[in-house]
């Protein structure tokens, strides 16, 4: 930690306050960066969703032309996936890390800058696309040879190539520092099983992108070789084969998923204790069986391949450990039911959300054992099923518990509750609108209406399911709005929360809301699972609360040290993707942006530490 004390900028005027939020290294205000962005992203990606659902709501529709619908599936994947959910995940590993281990800040608070500028910029220049040539549209998988040459002539891969690369120096670099941050920096006898299971869980996932990045990366590099230096990797004209591909990108995506899961299971394991008032079931059980998530899930990949002709020693493989899998998550889920059992539960937003997501999830799991069968998939591959299934995972799963993390940890972002009424409208909107929308999927994959597809005619049967769908789509958009003008009202004018509306039991209820720039005081000393709890009824100690350090004459606050503000990352990030865009663009961005990122390293390096 750094430990020289600077002039903070001048935040009375507007260009200050900006200027103190470009060079700020604090990682709560990060974590609102990385939160109001990802939303932002979030809403785009939705937008792209309901035009897709406008054009399939009738038969032989014709809302959006077949090229701008390809890139927006494209797109609309690339966005949640990539640009908001896991960004979304990252805003509350960024908040609640240092604040539920007892530590003031991050390991490198500079880093942690640098990843969120990296994902700002990089999600710009993706989405640049759409304005420079057309987006890119060969799905966010992104199979070969869809993305040649020959069928993709303009720059549109090459932006979606490039920027999930970028993307992935990001993601690597802040999963680095938030274990760096769990494995140093826990507070005095926070040993590994007294640890929130959020923490668990956001360490998992931080090692589960270290793990699984490097073959997206891979396969990225080899495709860009395929189009700009016309090697054959991917070709089979050339001698390479496309499956290939599939084998890089689903080694890298299907722990995605679980990359994209993990937190939100790890925010639900924190919520139920809280409003069932008891601990949480099996504590040791729930931190290992993401473990063990994480761990399987890097021997399924090709559960995703079963229709591409590996043969039935591979395909049973992959489904034994399929259906191997669903035995950690089921443990999770009885767990959790265990915690509500014999508590007395408070149904509050956070909690609906969080029952919401444990409902939703065991329905998209279930289809996903289904499509584990080699059979099945075979039958339903590539159909609307599968979209289905994908949404239920991830909407039902990710979604509703990112929205139940909102929530619950909103005062500790602002010091205001959101408005509990507008949050229940909320959650019965989604709920009821997530269903409307992805349940006739099931029954539409089962008819055999195809993914991807841009129109269809009027005697195939599937208008009935397709427009329930389009009216549900646009039932979570309402919901989504509601959400909205809730957060902007409550964060003005909401009610006052106080440090612990919720009497939670971890420790970052046991200071202030929101928390002040040095997080604590005085180091917390920590004998159990649940701190905040054991100060509050005795069953414990914990120095969380403990008196803050004598100030220094004429000062209110503490004399604690924090790191400096510092504009490095910033230009560091945009140097990077600078770079990049000379790919595209002219060879001079190339030349100019090495010029910035060495510039900004050695700017790094000369900087004071402390």
């Amino acid at each position: 930690m750094a430990t020289v004390t600077t002039t903070a900028p001048d935040t009375r005027t507007f260009s200050g306050a900006a200027w103190s939020w470009i060079t700020t290294v604090d990682h709560k205000r990060i974590a609102v960066l990385y939160l109001v962005t990802a939303l932002g992203f979030f809403v785009m990606g939705g937008v792209e969703a309901l035009l897709i659902r406008a054009q399939l709501a009738r038969p032989d529709a014709d809302v959006v032309a077949p090229d701008r619908y390809t890139e927006l599936f494209t797109m609309h994947g690339t966005t949640m996936v990539f640009l908001a959910l896991m960004p979304m995940s990252a805003a509350f590993f960024n908040l609640l890390l240092p604040l539920m281990i007892g530590a003031r800040d991050v390991a490198f608070p500079r880093l942690n800058a640098l990843s969120y500028w990296i994902y700002l910029f990089g999600g710009i220049f993706i989405n640049i696309s759409f304005v420079a040539g057309g987006a890119p549209n060969a799905g966010w998988f992104g199979y070969a040879p869809l993305t040649a040459t020959k069928f993709a002539a303009t720059h549109a891969i090459d932006f979606w190539a490039l920027g999930l690369q970028i993307l992935g120096v990001s993601s690597i670099l802040a999963s680095i520092n938030f274990i760096v941050t769990i494995v140093n920096l826990r507070a005095p006898g926070m040993t590994l099983n007294r640890m929130p299971m959020f923490v668990w869980m956001s360490m998992i996932t931080a090692f589960l992108i270290i793990f699984a990045f490097p073959a997206i990366t891979i396969g990225l590099v080899l495709l860009l070789f395929d189009r700009y230096m016309s090697t054959s990797f991917f070709l089979p004209a050339g001698g390479g084969d496309p499956v290939l591909w599939q084998h890089l990108f689903w080694v890298f995506g299907h722990p995605e998923v679980y990359i994209l899961i993990l937190p939100a299971m790890g925010i639900v394991s924190e919520i139920l204790p809280t409003f069932s008032r008891k601990p949480l079931f099996g504590y040791a059980v729930v931190a290992y069986s993401g473990a063990a998530i994480a761990l399987v899930g890097f021997g399924v990949w090709t559960h995703h391949m079963f229709t591409v002709g590996l043969g039935p020693i591979a395909d049973t493989a992959f489904a034994i450990s399929t259906m191997a899998i669903a035995v950690p998550t089921g443990v999770k889920i009885f767990n959790w039911i265990a915690t509500l059992y014999g508590g007395s539960i408070s149904f509050k937003t956070p909690m609906l959300f969080a029952i919401g997501m444990v409902a939703m999830f065991i329905i998209g799991g279930l289809s996903g054992v289904i499509l584990g069968s080699p059979p099945v998939d075979g039958q339903v591959q590539d159909t609307y099923f599968v979209v289905a299934h994908l949404h239920y995972v991830l909407f039902g799963g990710t979604v509703f518990g990112l929205f139940a993390g909102i929530y619950y940890w909103f005062p500790k972002f602002t010091g205001r509750l959101l408005h509990e009424g507008w949050g229940k409208v909320h959650f019965l909107l989604m709920l009821i609108g997530f269903n409307l929308t992805f349940l006739p999927q099931h029954m539409l994959g089962i008819d055999g209406m195809p993914r991807r597809i841009h129109t269809y005619s009027s005697d195939m049967g599937f208008e009935l399911w397709n427009m329930v769908s389009t009216v549900g789509s646009f039932m979570i958009a309402v919901s989504v709005a509601v959400f909205a003008i809730n957060a902007i009202r409550s964060a003005r004018s909401g009610a006052i929360s106080g440090s612990d509306p919720w009497d939670a039991g971890t420790l970052e209820w046991t200071i202030p809301s929101p928390p002040p720039v040095y997080n604590f005081a005085e180091i917390p000393v920590v004998d159990g699972q649940y701190p905040a709890w054991d100060a509050k009824r005795g069953g414990g100690n914990t120095g969380a609360v403990a008196t803050v350090p004598e100030t220094l004459e004429g000062e209110d606050e503490p004399h604690i040290h924090m790191p400096n503000p510092s504009y490095w990352p910033i230009v560091m990030a945009a140097g990077m993707v600078l770079a990049a865009s000379g790919l595209i663009f002219h060879q001079i961005f190339i030349l100019l942006g090495a010029m910035m990122f060495g510039i900004s390293l050695i700017g790094w390096i000369e900087e004071p530490a402390e």
